[in-house]
């Protein structure tokens, strides 16, 4: 774990002293929130959400028209590319007038695009700005998320395109649904009766803010590589829609008083603004997946953004807790560990486990199914599976290409040294089997349940071959 300032320790340690299982709910949730509050300030501070905020702005203005191109070429379909303006405008409002002729332009631009004489080569350039622009907000949330690993080539393809031709149908769907039902006769003659209709009106006023929530509570589920639970992608969605709709209407009032700023920017000042609205924009929706990630996963609450640094016994430990966890299950029938799983039961930032099981793997000790999320199991049986296999594998960790340990200088002492203590440990550990360790304890295995793991095992040796 990177190290910490002063200032930033001492409101951890003030933080995190409490231990909120202890304590009646009331008086657990505010701290709960200030934690999270905490998280978020540090990360916005450390500029990684900024970054990707920035990005996303010089990525939506290459990509905004292709997008609403294609947008309007689906909805076209439907008869309901009408309503594509309408929609842009609701989305530019803080922007006031300036927003009315932004709204005016980008649609100009859209018209003036014919998909059917683009020809092969222009629609595949459509598409890939259109895809890029997915690309880079995965980025962002996968880094959000800590992920590092990509959805494969043809599952973004087909991801993708899922959301750019289903998408906005969806989206135009649920507005006119919620307008029609608005305006129907029977709605009307109930907004006459009190008090369903001071009811009725109060839920006229949420519907914008519900279904800012539920967009981006869709994002929040569906963009980042990894299984999000909708517990927290809801939680992110209706604190992000707050804030986005509260940001509307202070950005609305400081457009309504930036007489100033259109006589020092003249034509520049519409442009200004625009991009100052698409930032805030993209920055609160990063915010959102910020607290839908601390929510799925509170042990990154007290964890800055940088590396985490794991001394060698708790990679050790960690390393023998993980094969002894997972033996147990295997030996017992119990359910299998994932990753997420083993980060949760050990406590442990899910990037820091990842890297110790990757040294696992690597080693041959342990090997992921084809599920998603994967399981981990045993590469090769346990009972004749030294544990000092699973030392050895975390403690050569790093030791790959050209940083072994040849690369080194060699002192006579060192040299001696080093070998006395591997010596020690082979002597320590002789005869220890990870299966041994793993049912130290516990009443004996049925043997038939055995048998059928050794089977599981060997298929597993086989396929890995």
């Amino acid at each position: 774990m990177e190290p910490q300032l002063p200032f930033e320790a001492t409101i951890v340690k003030a933080l995190w002293s409490v231990d909120t299982r202890s304590l009646p709910r009331w008086k657990a949730w505010p701290i709960a929130i200030l934690r999270v509050v905490f998280a978020i300030s540090r990360d916005v501070l450390a500029g990684n959400l900024t970054l990707h905020a920035m990005s996303l702005v010089y990525t939506t203005l290459l990509s905004f028209v292709p997008l609403l191109a294609l947008s309007f070429s689906v909805l076209k379909g439907f008869g309901v590319h009408n309503q594509v303006e309408p929609m842009l405008l609701q989305l530019l409002e803080p922007l006031g007038e300036k927003g009315q002729e932004i709204t005016e332009h980008v649609i100009g631009f859209v018209d003036n695009i014919k998909v059917g004489v683009l020809g092969a080569v222009g629609l595949a350039l459509l598409f890939y700005t259109v895809v890029s622009l997915m690309q880079k907000i995965e980025a962002a949330f996968n880094d959000t998320w800590r992920i590092s690993e990509v959805r494969p080539f043809a599952r973004r393809f087909s991801d993708y395109l899922s959301v750019l031709l289903i998408g906005p149908v969806l989206v135009f769907s649920a507005v006119g649904i919620t307008a029609s039902l608005t305006s129907t006769a029977v709605v009307e003659r109930l907004t006459a009766i009190e008090p369903l209709g001071i009811l009725l009106g109060m839920a006229g006023r949420l519907t914008p803010y519900l279904l800012v929530a539920g967009a981006f509570t869709f994002v929040y589920i569906f963009i980042p590589n990894t299984k999000v639970r909708f517990r927290a992608a809801l939680l992110g969605g209706i604190v992000a829609g707050a804030l986005w709709m509260t940001a509307g209407w202070g950005f609305a009032s400081f457009v309504a008083n930036s007489a100033r700023y259109t006589a020092i920017y003249s034509a520049f000042a519409t442009l200004i603004l625009f991009l100052i609205w698409l930032y805030l924009s993209w920055l609160i929706l990063l915010i959102g997946g910020t607290i839908a990630f601390y929510n799925q996963h509170p042990e990154y609450l007290t964890v800055g953004r940088g590396p985490l640094w794991l001394s060698n016994r708790m990679r050790e430990k960690m390393a023998l807790l993980a094969v002894v966890m997972i033996a147990k299950s295997f030996y017992r029938g119990a359910p299998a560990w994932t990753l997420q799983r083993l980060a949760r039961r050990l406590n442990t930032p899910s990037q820091a486990v990842e890297r110790v099981m990757m040294a696992l793997e690597k080693g041959g000790l342990l090997t992921k199914s084809a599920d998603d999320p994967p399981y981990y199991l045993p590469a090769r049986p346990f009972d004749t599976t030294a544990v000092k296999d699973v030392l050895d594998a975390v403690r050569e960790l790093g030791e790959e290409g050209l940083f072994g340990l040849e690369r080194l200088p060699r002192l006579p002492a060192v040299e001696r040294l080093v070998s006395e203590i591997q010596e020690t440990l082979s002597e320590t550990l002789h005869g220890r089997t990870i299966k041994e360790l793993a049912l130290s304890g516990q009443p004996p295995v049925d043997p038939s349940l055995e048998l059928v793991r050794g089977e599981m095992t060997s298929r597993t040796g086989e396929q890995e071959r």
